[in-house]
């Protein structure tokens, strides 16, 4: 037992001496725990919603109000025709529709049955599916008031929710989640690949040998980086075509642009797979920075496994720093509603301007550290 207690103490003695180490096992878990612990939650709270009022009347604005007053709704605009709310559930703008038709007023103050439509976004079956109950409860509720504020025999007015699906009519759970697999995929596979491209010949000792040869760094780095980018667009490929051809997710947008827009993906996927490169002393120490401090993250804040909408405004800004939050909105709007650039170039945008940027941030310090 002594000789176990010597080695545990040297064990204990490399940690400390190890500020890196130390980080990773007490810090990293406490920050992670805190930003995770706010973020994780499969509530659904703050649906936006848009409002098609073509009544105008007391009778409307007062359905309009219960939305208004309701915890689980924001009402973020009203617009006047059942065609402006494309824009809005194309762009995510918003979650869900209300129309109320003309005649509505007239019709409860008649006691005569009336109905409401509802246009939900289903790309996100569960999250619709719920804001789709808080809606007909809503109604339902409404109705209720109405039937209870009636004059002793006089007609009771019904008013009902039409509720129609968009993008995602059966509310099928594999056509949200599925496209994001493919992400989650070129994520891990390149990201760790790439993190390796230059520690790999610090280990092997060889990183002196190509500071002697003639190419250029740009040249370098490049030719170190174009294997893993040429894998991670045949993973695209091979990905698309068993969701489309097996598991039978819509692709209602452009393949040209999809293709187009996981290459600027995989820009910032192999960036920071370099900057780790850079920064780490063995591959296990880049395989373990990797996983822990970006992966996992990365996945917890984007969007793919909690709403964005529903974490706290604090990690909220976070997750605009996380290239995978863009990439998740854009490949969900090729693949389930079929917009193009037009919608999706501030994604498109902010995607290219995070590769450019890590990008060169890890060439710059591979440079330094293959001088």
């Amino acid at each position: 037992m002594r000789r176990i207690a010597h080695l545990m103490r040297k064990e204990f003695l490399e940690l400390r001496r190890d500020p890196r180490l130390f980080f990773i096992v007490i810090l990293a878990p406490i920050i992670q725990l805190t930003m995770l612990g706010y973020a994780a939650s499969t509530d659904v709270r703050d649906v936006p919603v848009v409002v098609v009022d073509a009544d105008r009347s007391s009778e409307s604005r007062a359905l309009v109000s219960r939305f208004e007053a309701s915890q689980n709704f924001v009402v973020v605009d009203t617009l006047p025709s059942l065609d402006d709310i494309i824009a809005y559930l194309d762009d995510g703008r918003a979650w869900m529709a209300l129309a109320i038709p003309y005649d509505y007023g007239e019709r409860v103050r008649r006691g005569q049955p009336t109905t409401v439509q509802v246009v939900a976004d289903g790309t996100d079956a569960s999250s619709t599916n719920v804001a789709m109950g808080y809606a007909g409860s809503l109604v339902a509720s409404y109705a209720r008031d109405l039937a209870a504020a009636t004059r002793s025999g006089a007609a009771v007015p019904s008013v009902g929710a039409d509720v129609r699906v968009w993008f995602n009519p059966q509310l099928e759970s594999r056509v949200f989640m599925i496209p994001g697999i493919l992400a989650l995929l070129l994520l891990a596979v390149t990201t760790n690949l790439s993190s390796m491209a230059v520690v790999r010949e610090k280990e092997r000792g060889t990183l002196e040998q190509l500071n002697v040869t003639p190419l250029a760094r740009w040249e370098l780095i490049t030719g170190k980086l174009l294997p893993y980018a040429v894998l991670g667009m045949l993973d695209v490929l091979l990905v698309v075509a068993v969701a489309v051809g097996w598991f039978a997710v819509p692709l209602r947008g452009s393949l040209l642009l999809l293709l187009a827009m996981c290459f600027v993906y995989l820009l910032t996927t192999l960036g920071l797979g370099l900057f780790v490169s850079t920064i780490s002393a063995t591959e296990q120490q880049a395989m373990v920075t990797t996983s822990f401090f970006f992966l996992l993250p990365m996945v917890f804040l984007s969007g793919f496994i909690f709403p964005i909408e529903n974490m706290p405004a604090p990690i909220q800004s976070v997750t605009f720093l996380i290239p995978l939050r863009y990439f998740l909105i854009i490949l969900r709007g090729i693949f389930l509603k079929g917009v193009g650039l037009e919608v999706l170039w501030p994604q498109a945008l902010a995607m290219l301007v995070w590769g450019i940027g890590i990008l060169t941030l890890a060439t710059l310090r591979s440079s330094k550290t293959l001088s």
